[in-house]
Parts: C-alpha cells; structure tokens; sequence
C-alpha cells in the first residue's frame, strides 16, 4: 500500500505538482489524428489539467496552444483558422504555433506590443494516427523505434476511449498479469476466426489451445518482472504440463504506457494520459506484424462501445457497465459482455476517480504494480533533486530502442526463457 501523502504525489498531474512536472518530460498523446479530420481542423484539448487548443495549419503543420487568448481570456477554440495559426475572433489577434502573435490589427502600436506576447504553447509530433506533444522544458525526448512507431502506415490502428477515473489506476491494470484469469474469463470458446480485432477472444498462443481456455483452467500464473532500458517487462507463466507452458510477455514503457500481445500477430500500446485528476484517456496503436490491418473492421468493432465523436463509452456507471446477472453465472465471469475493454474500464472505475492506496492489501501477484510503483516515485523525487526523468532518449539512443516484444505462445516447460525472443524475432522479419 501507499501512504496518503505518496498517492497525492502519484495522481497529482496538474501544473507544477510533482508528478505533473516529470509527466511533461515525455511525449503524451494529445489527440487522434481523426479527430481533426474535416474542414475545419482545430480541437479543445484537456491534457494534465490544462485547457489547450488543437489545431492544424494548411501546410500540415500542428499547434498546441493554451485555450484562452492572452488579449481578454476568449475562447480560441472557436478561433478563425487561418494560413499562419488561429485568429481571435474577438480583436482579430493572431497566434502561431509556437506561441507567438503575429497581428493585432486593431492595436496601433502593434509592433511593440505583440513582441511582448508569448503565449503557452507546446510542439506537437504525429505517429500512426496520434498527435504527441511535450509539455516540458528544454529539448525534448526523441521518440524511440517502437513497432507502433515504426510500422508501415498500413499496419497501425489508432483509436482512444474515456475513463472517468485517474490516470494511474487506469494504468495499473496493464501491469496486473493475474487478472486476466479471472475478469477476462469466459466459460466458453469460440472460434478465432469470429473475432479480428479482440484481445483474448483470439487463439493468440498460435497452439491447439485457446487462449480463453488457458486463462480459465490455469488461474494462478507464476509471475517475474525485470527492469529494462525503457521500464519494465513482465513474464506471465502458466505450466500446461511437465513440457508445456503458457507465455505471455507484457511490458510497462515508462511513465505510462503498456506494450501487450493481442493475437500471435498484433501488439497493443496503450498510452493512460491524464486530463485531470479524475478523468484520463487511454490511447491505443494496434500493431500488425504479419497483415495490413483492417481499419474499417476495427473502427466498426470499437463504435459499437464508444460514442463518436466524444470517444465516451456507451456502458458506464450510469448503466451498471452493462452488468447482467445471469450473464455473469452463465457465459462471462464478470457479467459485463464480451469486450474486455468494458471489464477493465469496470476494475479502474468502481473504486472511484481516485484510488484510495493506503487501503491496500497488495499480494504476490502485485509484483509489476509494486516495481512500477517503486519507478515512479523515484523518478519524481530525482527530477525534484535535478535528476535527468529516466527513460528519455537521446537521437542515437531511440535509434536503437526497438520493441518491446510483446508475445503469447506455448513453448516448453524448461526451455521458455530462450523461445520468447525467437517468437518475437520470427514474427518481426515480415516487415
């Protein structure tokens, strides 16, 4: 468990809170590249507690600007968008994306005065379907050559969701192996095949065996974690037999990412991005190895639980998250349907927007959540000391910061330990 002052410390995203401040040091999401789609690209944003405004100018450029205009505090997302950055409808300011003003047509001593203004703004980046920015000082981190970074255009599916809870609980889930035996359980399988595009409903340990099946009969796996250039990575073992064992290695890609397997052929990084202290979204590049993905398919699979525009879940607290009793003793261990998204958004959601650690009784099984943990609060207490916030790359070091291997299969008992790389090697040759 936690004290209370450490679970401030680790929920507090806002301006100049600590962990606030180390979260600016790396490249959040800020936005779906679909999300400006249309004639008129510019987006409100709410990202770590701050009110912004998202937009694209017609070279292809992006801005990220603070919300409110420097002249009288309007509203610029309802600014006129135009060639050089947004124009305040108010007095006709303009603002650039790097903060600057560029006209104040009605001010006659406009050139002394605009050079006075520097508003907050933020560089932006966009990655297979989401735009990143850093909110820090200084130069910022070079991205790393991650698989959802580095894919083909054609390989990668970005989508995003809300939870109305604070951004770490959300996270934790993704570091939590153990839990998928139990709110992931359903007392029937299915055919692979009926079923592109879901977590777990996929024969993702490419043997005779669902995954499904895997799951409900072995509930106790044996669990390992080890610290890595880019955070941590998770081994999850559950012992089929004296020469068969299920694999499944998952990765925590520090602040607030996880990289986890979906199929034999696709991978999950899921970012857990702050809006405020009780709101956070989860941002999400599916990743295929072997085909083109199938966008439509999967867009479709998604809209079905989320509300676009908006990207609010169709099940929540207000409707019990589609909670059915006769479900959950018939057909799904939690009640809650088939989605697997729906089971986490209940597990992060029902403690309350901010969780209350110091109630706490962490187990064995806790092991990723207690190592993260550990991370996390000393890279907050380093950067306050002047320390560098770990895991942020130079050129050369993202360069050679490929992975992580994410992978689901079945190898054997004693040998495991040298199979997961091959597997994740055979599969990455296919680019």
């Amino acid at each position: 468990m936690l004290q209370s002052d450490q679970n401030r410390l680790v929920t507090q995203t806002g301006p100049s809170t600590p962990c606030g401040d180390l979260m600016r040091h790396y490249w959040q999401p800020a936005a779906l590249t679909d999300e400006l789609n249309g004639d008129r690209p510019v987006l409100p944003v709410r990202l770590l507690g701050e009110d912004l405004v998202l937009f694209r100018k017609p070279n292809g450029d992006y801005g990220l600007i603070d919300r409110y205009c420097p002249h009288r505090g309007v509203d610029l997302a309802y600014g006129r968008l135009e060639e050089n950055g947004l124009r305040c409808p108010f007095h006709g300011w303009l603002l650039n994306e790097e903060g600057k003003c560029l006209d104040m047509p009605a001010e006659p001593l406009a050139d002394r005065f605009r050079d006075k203004i520097k508003h907050t703004a933020y560089p932006c980046q966009e990655r297979n379907g989401i735009i990143f920015a850093y909110m820090g000082g200084g130069e910022p981190p070079a991205f790393p050559k991650f698989d959802c970074f580095a894919a083909p255009e054609a390989n990668a599916f970005a989508f995003k969701g809300l939870l109305e809870c604070n951004w770490l609980q959300a996270l934790e889930v993704g570091i939590d192996p153990a839990h998928a035996s139990f709110l992931h359980r359903f007392f029937e399988d299915e055919e692979a095949s009926a079923n592109y595009g879901k977590q777990f409903r996929d024969n993702t340990t490419g043997a005779d065996i669902p995954v499904t099946q895997v799951l409900r009969e072995y509930p106790c796996p044996k669990l390992d974690v080890e610290t890595t250039g880019y955070g941590l990575r998770l081994f999850a073992l559950r012992e089929l037999d004296n020469e068969h064992t299920h694999v499944r290695v998952t990765n925590l890609v520090f602040p607030c990412a996880i990289v986890i397997p979906m199929s034999k052929d696709m991978i999950i990084t899921q970012w857990h991005v702050p809006i405020d202290d009780e709101n956070c979204w989860w941002y999400a590049i599916f990743t295929s190895f072997d085909h083109t993905v199938d966008k439509a398919a999967m867009r479709a699979e998604r809209e079905k639980l989320y509300e676009v525009p908006g990207y609010r879940p169709r099940l929540n607290r207000s409707n019990n998250w589609g909670f059915d009793p006769r479900e959950q003793q018939e057909r799904t261990y939690t009640g809650m349907g088939d989605d697997i998204n729906v089971h986490d958004q209940w597990a992060v959601e029902s403690p309350g927007p901010i969780a209350d650690r110091t109630r706490e009784h962490l187990g064995s099984t806790d092991k990723g959540i207690t190592a993260y943990r550990k991370q996390l609060l000393q890279a907050i207490g380093g950067l306050q000391n002047g320390t560098k916030p770990p895991f942020t790359f130079s050129k050369q070091q993202a360069a050679e910061m490929t992975g992580p291997a994410a992978v689901d299969f079945v190898g054997s008992t004693g040998d495991w330990e040298q199979q997961w790389p091959e597997v994740d090697r055979e599969r990455r040759v296919r680019w």
